[in-house]
């Protein structure tokens, strides 16, 4: 395709990804059921778990997705709004375009106007510090509200703020927040309101022989990526055995490796050991024997936590195991849960990490309440990197059109269209959020417009529960401050990238569909 034709198929498509995500905005906002092929459904409200889940072949929509992963990946949060903006900036420039307006013209437009709007949003962000626990679960709640767990939202909110602040590490910058630290594990067969936070680290792995103790207080625990187990050679090679005493010492001779092997856990002052590799069942028998409690099979992600969380090191060698290496935790206790037994390791002095266990009645309740708690997890974290909030409720949406209309005049040559038309794309956000809310989207316009403009409420937003303004800061309804500001630059990138295509052009290795 080329010229006009390319660009308008180009900006339907990315319209079309758009629309199909923006009847999830907002609390009220509906839920989507993605069905495949087999027959698997996913059933959510999150942006991005929805557009990564549609079968989507044209390259403009797939830059839409990248749009809701970036999102994702920055923030944990604004997924939708982002696409949304988006799709509100393309309907726009398409527009000018109609208007013979130059598509790179509107670009430098809108380049110019998404920095203008950082600006704006630094004046307008609110300060913050990691002791402000009620602003803290106020941005996890607004993160989870309108998802099928909003009845337990509240709860899910006090589980990650509590998380986060547990694993959150202070540097001379500020606070840094690892949330690969926060282990999340899902179990149906109880309610959300059973979801609980574990001080310690949840593994799914029972210990390996019965006679090992169920219970370890004051735990030395050994962290082994070796196999237990006796070594083949590096060369193929074959032992021929011609008696019964030969095959008697043969196997003497393995079992005294074993138990050296165990013994030297044991001179290490071990009483726990958790293996990322195999142990065999002698090596079990003999541990158990010495009172060690073992796991085996253990991930090389769950290591790496459990390192951190009780200052142990993960030993390569069996031989360079010493006490320096083990690590520390005041309880290791074996647990059923639903139908699995699991391993709880807590109690850690120094530890920075934590484990969460999610609890709901069927596996598409349980994947759905996950999507809300890592939401949760990452916006309490990047508000506590940042320092900095902002009013929800569509409040900084419409300060920012307002005051990048106003800039708008400063700006001289055809890019001043282009900056108003930027401008008045952030009027989709409470638009949107009013119209998936049952209420009238020019109504509650003007009435932000009054506020905002005519009394200088800055922070208020639209209640939907009355249908008029109110202040965002004082209902709860705050975001973090990159949340928002990321979700512009992103939404720009990709709408100027896509606003200077003219040719869509097969490339090698391209094959074509003989439908077509």
């Amino acid at each position: 395709m080329r010229g006009r034709d390319a660009r308008k198929n180009d900006i339907s498509a990315a319209k079309a990804v758009a629309e199909t995500v923006r009847s999830t905005l907002g609390p009220k906002g509906m839920d989507k059921m993605l069905v495949d092929n087999l027959g698997d459904v996913v059933i959510t409200n999150d942006g991005v778990t929805i557009l990564k889940e549609l079968d989507i072949e044209h390259p403009a929509a797939k830059m839409m997705i990248e749009i809701a992963e970036t999102q994702e990946d920055e923030c944990g949060d604004g997924t939708t709004s982002a696409v949304v903006l988006s799709g509100e900036l393309l309907d726009k420039a398409e527009d000018l375009v109609d208007e013979k307006i130059h598509p790179a013209t509107i670009a430098n437009g809108y380049r110019l106007a998404s920095l203008k709007a950082s600006e704006i949003l630094d004046e307008l962000k609110i300060p913050i510090d990691i002791d402000d626990d009620l602003i803290l679960t106020n941005i996890a709640t607004t993160a989870m509200t309108g998802k099928t767990v909003e009845i337990n939202k509240e709860h899910l909110a006090d589980i990650a703020l509590k998380a986060v602040k547990k694993i959150a590490e202070e540097k001379v910058e500020g606070h840094h927040i690892d949330i690969d630290n926060i282990k999340v594990l899902k179990k149906t067969g109880a309610s959300v309101d059973e979801s609980e936070l574990i001080d310690g680290i949840v593994l799914e792995k029972e210990r390996l022989h019965e006679k090992m103790p169920k219970k370890v207080k004051d735990a030395k625990i050994a962290l082994l990526n070796y196999g237990f187990d006796v070594k083949k050679t590096e060369v193929d090679a074959s032992i021929e055995i011609t008696s019964t005493d030969q095959l008697q010492r043969f196997i003497d001779q393995e079992e005294k490796s074993i138990m050296k092997m165990v013994n030297m856990v044991e001179d290490s002052g071990a009483n726990v050991l958790i293996c990322q590799k195999d142990i065999n069942d002698l090596a079990q028998h003999y541990l158990a024997k010495a009172g060690i409690t073992a796991l085996k099979d253990v991930s090389k992600s769950d290591m790496k936590k459990l390192a951190k969380a009780t200052g142990g090191k993960v030993v390569n060698n069996l031989k360079d195991l010493s006490s320096e290496d083990l690590g520390h935790a005041d309880l290791i206790y074996e647990r059923k849960v639903s139908d699995s037994n699991m391993t709880f390791v807590e109690g850690m002095r120094d530890g920075k990490a934590v484990s969460v266990l999610l609890r709901g009645g069927t596996e598409h309740v349980v994947d759905e309440i996950e999507r809300a708690l890592e939401d949760g997890l990452k916006v309490v974290a990047i508000a506590i990197e940042d320092k900095a909030i902002l009013p929800g409720g569509g409040a900084v949406d419409i300060e920012l059109a307002n005051r990048l209309r106003e800039e708008a005049a400063k700006i001289k040559g055809r890019e001043q269209i282009a900056f108003e038309a930027f401008a008045d794309s952030f009027d989709i956000i409470p638009r949107t959020l009013a119209q998936n809310s049952g209420l009238d989207g020019i109504d509650v316009l003007m009435n932000l417009n009054t506020a905002h403009q005519k009394e200088g409420l800055k922070k208020h937003g639209i209640d939907i529960d009355s249908g008029t303004t109110s202040d965002m800061v004082e209902k709860g309804i705050v975001e973090p401050f990159r949340v928002k500001n990321q979700a512009i630059k992103s939404a720009t990138e990709v709408t100027n990238m896509i606003l200077r295509i003219d040719d869509v052009i097969a490339s090698k290795g391209f094959v074509k569909n003989e439908e077509e």
